[in-house]
């Protein structure tokens, strides 16, 4: 059973593969055709070779651009409630925003709880986060 499933699945990507390679070859020609009505042969060629090219620079610049891009230094933890806070905000504005409502409500109902509210903002992050 699991066989046929993997030979569905390849055979369906095989196809579809397939049907976009001719896609993309009709329309070079078409663009090599409409572009040999008001150039030579030749200069129709080169512009339908310098788009295409410029199309797979373009797709592999949004597609695999970030590949090989090497991760800065992390920037150094602000010092300080307010500090945090800032921090907070500019990284993560709607987060920021409720747990200062958050906080502004705690601390309204019950002041000894506006504590926790505080060690939420200075405590240290366990552990490194990945960025993608």
């Amino acid at each position: 059973m699991i066989g046929k499933s993997v030979v569905k699945k390849l055979s369906a990507a095989f196809v579809v593969a397939g049907c976009a390679f001719v896609a993309v070859v009709a329309l070079g020609a078409t663009v090599f055709y409409a572009l040999a009505l008001v150039l030579p042969p030749l200069g129709a060629a080169a512009a339908t070779a310098g788009l295409f090219a410029l199309i797979a620079i373009g797709v592999g610049v949004v597609f695999l651009g970030s590949a090989g891009v090497t991760h800065e230094e992390e920037p150094m933890e602000p010092e300080g409630l307010g500090a945090r806070a800032y921090a907070l905000f500019r990284q993560r504005p709607i987060l920021g925003t409720v747990a200062a409502l958050a906080g502004g409500y705690i601390f309204l109902r019950n002041p000894a709880l506006a504590t926790m509210v505080a060690a939420a903002f200075t405590e240290k992050p366990s552990g490194r986060r990945r960025r993608y």
